[in-house]
């Protein structure tokens, strides 16, 4: 076969390539456009509400700019998120622990840091990525959803806080069960604080609430922690946008800045925290609560009253001994709250302990929620710009 004819052959098919190659380039630059001119169309009808809409990332974008933000959050803050849990779940009445400092550094002499401060971490992590993925992912589904529809922003900030929290329920709420009662157990055969579990790991706790509680009890305390995630979602989200959009409207740009960013992060965070702070208590007790005799037989890896003062130390089973007495009318343990209702629970709590049981752990809880918001929220947004930065690059490397 002669060149020429070679090449006849091999024209039309580069051709071909060729003007799919143009015609891709052309289908990026013209979806690339359309999203600058749809923010800047929204920027000038109104200037005076200029918010998180302006620039609407791709939906990958803001799953993965969430999850990696809200598990770095996650992360910094579990120590924070340890001494909360033993300030709401203690058993002992009066509770061993009280003050923010004074439990921080007796968890971290007594245990350590990583089986101490740090206990249940690994469950933690289990649902940290994949919750907040799934969260980020439908909270932005629905956000857009509602906006477009001409729903009144607050209440779709309030909605979509809702609807998201729900669709991640399903994947945090096993690994929450798991880190509570973790961080309430602290080290395997802790001598120093008695929660009634004993898990020598993560999939011994797994493996030993599924065997002898049932599987269903994995998802125990799913409405509390439906009741107490989904206001504290809302209103953190609500509160977000809202003090996002003052912000940028002070700055009058867009790119509001590091401190700002954090400050409208943090603070969104921590009013949301203590405002769900008593149904966070509920929450608490209802996941690590141990069931009572006649309902559910005592697990094999829950360690009975009688057990705790004979591996108990002289000085500590002196402890444990004042602990439990007193005068009747002073309850000698926390009690026992009724998983069937989210009401009950908080009333149970206010008539044996008063609204300072509604609120006991709102100081690590506060701290907690702030920084963990303010961590996720600012890595959110930096992923986002820089994920964009990204896509600009490659579209300007196409044309």
């Amino acid at each position: 076969m002669s060149l020429a004819s070679r090449l006849e052959g091999i024209a039309p098919a580069h051709l071909a390539n060729s003007e799919s190659a143009e015609d891709a380039a052309a289908a990026v630059a013209i979806n690339y456009e359309a999203r600058e001119d749809r923010a800047q169309q929204r920027m000038e009808a109104r200037p005076e509400e200029v918010d998180l809409e302006l620039k609407r990332p791709p939906y990958l974008h803001a799953m993965f700019a969430g999850g990696i933000g809200g598990t770095t959050g996650d992360i910094l803050m579990h120590s924070l998120d340890t001494v909360k849990t033993r300030q709401q779940g203690d058993p002992h009445w009066p509770p061993k622990y009280t003050t923010l400092s004074d439990s921080y550094s007796k968890i971290f002499r007594q245990e350590g840091f990583r089986r101490g401060l740090y206990g249940g971490f690994t469950a933690a992590m289990l649902g940290s990525f994949p919750g907040t993925f799934i969260f980020f992912g439908t909270y932005e589904w629905c956000k857009r959803s509602m906006l477009d529809a001409a729903i009144n922003p607050s209440i779709s900030y309030l909605a979509s806080g809702f609807i998201a929290d729900l669709a991640a329920s399903v994947v945090y709420v096993p690994s929450e069960v798991l880190k509570t009662r973790l961080q309430l157990q602290g080290r395997y055969n802790n001598p120093f604080f008695h929660s009634g579990y004993n898990y020598k790991s993560t999939w011994d706790a797994a493996r030993t609430i599924a065997r002898t509680e049932g599987f269903g009890a994995l998802y125990s305390g799913y409405k509390a922690t439906i009741v107490r995630d989904l206001p504290f979602s809302a209103l953190q989200f609500a509160f977000y946008e809202q003090e996002r959009k003052l912000a940028i409207h002070l700055a009058g740009t867009p790119d509001i800045g590091f401190g700002l960013e954090a400050l409208t992060a943090l603070t969104a965070g921590s009013a949301a925290g203590v405002l769900t702070c008593p149904l966070d208590v509920v929450k608490t007790r209802m996941q690590t609560q141990i069931s009572k005799p006649d309902k559910a037989a005592n697990p094999p890896s829950q360690i009975k009253p009688d057990q705790k003062a004979a591996k108990l130390p002289k000085s500590q089973a002196s402890q444990s001994r004042l602990l439990h007495s007193g005068p009747r009318t002073v309850p000698t343990k926390a009690p026992t709250l009724d998983t069937s209702s989210v009401i009950t629970a908080l009333r149970l709590v206010y008539q044996t302990e008063g609204v300072a049981g509604w609120f006991r752990g709102v100081g690590p809880r506060a701290v907690w929620t702030g920084v963990q918001t303010g961590t996720m929220l600012v890595l959110y947004q930096y992923l986002l710009k820089y994920m964009d930065t990204l896509s600009s690059n490659e579209y300007s490397a196409i044309i």
